[in-house]
């Protein structure tokens, strides 16, 4: 049995300017005169975990912050901008996914993400359902973040599925670090603020998800 597992819900549709946005709009409603440009945000997002981020920029600058309650704020206006609608998505991805899901392979989103901010992104994005995936991992289920495999572990298991029989696509280094621990093959698949990092880890680096390049099992 083989398993294409997605490992962002960027790997989906390119949220990462909305995530942007929404940071600084954060930012402003707790009245701090912050604001991530994108190269800044870049570099962040070369470590994962968003109220992180929020904790570590705010100790860089010496400040008391609520990086939880911040990070709160900025996921209800990220919520409410997927909600907008209207998202599509990554190129190749729809025709990805239903290839897999034809040749009889596994399809899951392994994410460390809000289940809220799963449900709010698929109902964003035009054909996409939830139930599109056999399984979905989200900090509901698996509390540690990527880099580690936790999220990835969790799946296999839960699939009842190989690492060897298994490709993780992800648009982030520490996705492809967790990937990599787990003992799956991943494929490279970064977003707009994520191209210039170093993928070196991962097996191949792509634009675009192709399914006749995929493992045979994943193909229709």
């Amino acid at each position: 049995m083989s398993a294409l597992l997605f490992g962002s819900i960027s790997t989906l549709a390119d949220t990462s300017e909305l995530q942007r946005e929404s940071f600084n709009e954060a930012f402003a409603a707790h009245d701090l005169d912050w604001r991530w440009d994108r190269e800044d945000y870049r570099e962040m997002l070369r470590g994962n975990g968003g109220a992180d981020r929020i904790a570590g920029y705010a100790a860089d600058r010496g400040q008391d912050v609520d990086a939880a309650a911040v990070h709160a704020t900025k996921s209800e206006l990220f919520q409410q901008k997927l909600g907008r609608g209207g998202l599509t998505a990554r190129p190749g991805v729809l025709e990805s996914l239903r290839s897999a899901k034809q040749a009889g392979a596994k399809v899951a989103l392994v994410t460390t993400t809000s289940p809220e901010n799963v449900v709010s992104l698929v109902q964003g994005v035009q054909d996409l359902q939830l139930d599109d995936f056999d399984l979905v991992v989200d900090n509901s289920v698996v509390s540690e973040s990527k880099p580690d495999p936790a999220a990835y572990t969790h799946a296999l298991s839960a699939l009842g599925v190989d690492a060897a029989d298994a490709v993780a696509v992800e648009d982030n280094t520490g996705g492809v670090q967790a990937a990599n621990a787990a003992g799956i093959t991943v494929l490279a698949f970064p977003n707009e603020n994520t191209a210039a990092h170093d993928f070196s880890a991962a097996s191949r680096v792509v634009d675009h998800l192709d399914p006749a390049e995929l493992p045979a099992g994943l193909q229709a």
